[in-house]
């Protein structure tokens, strides 16, 4: 399972289970993907 974050987008590269898990995952802390990829800016 890879997950690629890029200034405008998303990527997961997996198999189908594994990439809902972590979306559901994800969910639960970011109620966006905006919000997603601005938190992982201020991260690094």
């Amino acid at each position: 399972m890879k997950v690629y974050i890029l200034p405008n987008r998303v990527t997961l590269v997996g198999k189908a289970w594994q990439i809902r898990h972590k979306l559901k995952q994800y969910s639960k802390e970011y109620a966006t993907v905006q919000e997603w990829i601005t938190a992982n800016k201020v991260k690094h």
